[in-house]
């Protein structure tokens, strides 16, 4: 089991973060990082500044939503 599952995690449902998108993922969605942690954003492109709020945590990633 990889060593990490068990840290704390870098933001929690309802933060807002501002990111950078640094890649695509296979299913279109934007792939940003926070302190490490990925963190998929449904609608944003590689390049793109975003603030997100994160919706979902879980073991190795996020999910947020783009708010402006």
């Amino acid at each position: 089991m990889n060593p990490n599952y068990f840290l704390p995690k870098p933001v929690k449902p309802g933060d807002e973060v501002e990111v950078k998108i640094e890649a695509q993922a296979s299913k279109g969605d934007g792939i940003a990082k926070k302190d490490g942690f990925v963190i998929f954003i449904k609608g944003a492109k590689e390049g793109d500044s975003v603030k997100v709020r994160i919706t979902e945590v879980k073991a190795r990633f996020a999910i947020g939503e783009i708010i402006s």
